[in-house]
């Protein structure tokens, strides 16, 4: 109960239990998507792997186009509540007509406008922390926020699979408009009066009382940065390895097991989401003490290993156990990003658009895969794809270990 107390905006009838459940149900809002459209596709609608790479990476490059747009309005504006609600909204809607018209045309409008709504939830709740915690309190409520996320996706994994094993996959997507019910409401607790907007834009109260609020930073000042540069060619280098690796996975399980390919899929996310709870826990407390580079590092590591590991076998059991990694890897990518970028664009109010920034560079990275990884296994198979990744995941480990500074402000030191 002690964040209750310390948190600065208590008094005005916030409490984090609210944020808590806004990570967890959003999670599921998302969880009920994500890779089991890919798998839905493939298995049950006989989609080639082409035309499902198609629709990911035309939905991924629209979604692309509003990320930063989205971010500077997130900074703007005071009603950040509101427009989460509406992207559930929209999501809800676009789930609904998958789950109905599951042919190449709905699918694709469905998926572009989902992918354009989606880029709304990761700005608008580091915009919230942001607003509603002071900066000391950041890297633990971030790692906070990523733990519940985690647990969300646990749980919709577990749901996804009961439900698509006792009645079908499609029947998975009708979900999303259950989970967006219940996250509006969980968006809705969060008092309206308790967010420091110029805060949560990442002004500091002494930067609003020199500027005011209407004229922060100029925008050039994001690619003016060089660290935030360098961070977002790596976020990018490792969202192209890492994108393509769970549907490929859930694909090869799917294949072997097609009785069972949603609870498969299932158990891949489970296995890895069990990992990252903790793994953002123990982030968000030691991401001041130990520093954000060294565990982005062993983040980074991970990842080229996960992809050759896929090689070895397709045995089920080694699948789901080599996709445990992801737990580490994407734990620490998920629980270090916000605070990175709270730390580069500390002070200019571009927080909310250098999260749009970084996003879309991400978002290429995934979106792009999902066409080469497509292409490569329908002519090369599955290892080839799995080693492409793999070297990508090298190149961003190499670029990041060498040109990237430690962003952590530096602690006071305790020696008399």
């Amino acid at each position: 109960m002690s964040e209750v107390i310390d948190s600065p905006t208590a008094a005005s009838g916030f409490r984090p239990l609210s944020l808590d459940a806004l990570n967890f149900l959003l999670a599921d809002v998302r969880g009920a998507l994500g890779p089991y459209l890919n798998v839905f596709l493939v298995t049950q609608q006989q989609w080639s792997q082409s035309e499902v790479g198609l629709v990911t990476t035309i939905g991924g490059l629209l979604g692309l186009a509003v990320k930063t747009p989205v971010g500077a309005a997130i900074d703007a504006t005071r009603a950040k509540r509101g427009l989460v609600i509406a992207a559930l909204a929209v999501l809800a809607v676009g789930a609904t007509v998958i789950a109905a018209a599951p042919s190449f045309w709905p699918v694709l409008i469905a998926n572009s406008v989902i992918a354009m709504a989606g880029d709304v939830f990761g700005p608008a709740i580091a915009a919230l922390t942001l607003g509603l915690y002071a900066r000391e309190q950041l890297a633990r409520r971030i790692g906070r926020n990523c733990a519940f996320d985690h647990a969300g996706n646990v749980a919709i994994a577990v749901i996804a699979g009961g439900v698509g094993w006792a009645l079908s996959q499609r029947a998975v997507f009708l979900l999303v408009p259950v989970f967006s019910v219940l996250a509006a409401a969980a968006v809705l607790s969060v008092p309206a009066r308790a967010i420091d907007h110029e805060r949560a834009r990442g002004l500091e109260p002494h930067d609003v009382k020199d500027n005011d609020q209407s004229n922060p930073s100029r925008w050039k000042v994001i690619v003016e940065c060089r660290p935030l540069v360098i961070f977002a060619g790596c976020a990018l280098l490792f969202h192209f390895a890492n994108a393509p690796l769970l549907p490929l996975v859930g694909q090869k399980l799917a294949f072997a097991h097609p009785d069972w390919a949603t609870a498969m899929m299932s158990s891949c996310i489970i296995a890895a989401q069990l990992i990252m709870l903790p793994i953002a826990l123990l982030v968000g407390y030691k991401a001041d003490q130990w520093g954000r580079k060294p565990l982005f590092l062993v983040g980074f590591a991970i990842l080229p290993v996960r992809a050759a590991l896929y090689t070895l076998s397709s045995d089920s059991a080694w699948l789901i156990g080599v996709q445990l990694l992801d737990g580490v890897g994407a734990g620490i990518f998920g629980a270090l990003t916000p605070l990175v970028l709270a730390d580069l664009i500390r002070g200019t109010g571009r927080y909310n658009m250098a999260q749009g920034a970084v996003a879309t560079v991400q978002g290429i990275g995934a979106s792009t895969n999902g066409l080469v990884a497509g292409e490569i296994v329908d002519h090369f198979g599955y290892s080839a794809a799995f080693l492409t990744s793999g070297a990508a995941a090298v190149i961003a480990l190499s670029v990041f270990a060498i040109a990237m500074p430690e962003t952590a402000p530096k602690r006071a030191s305790t020696r008399p």
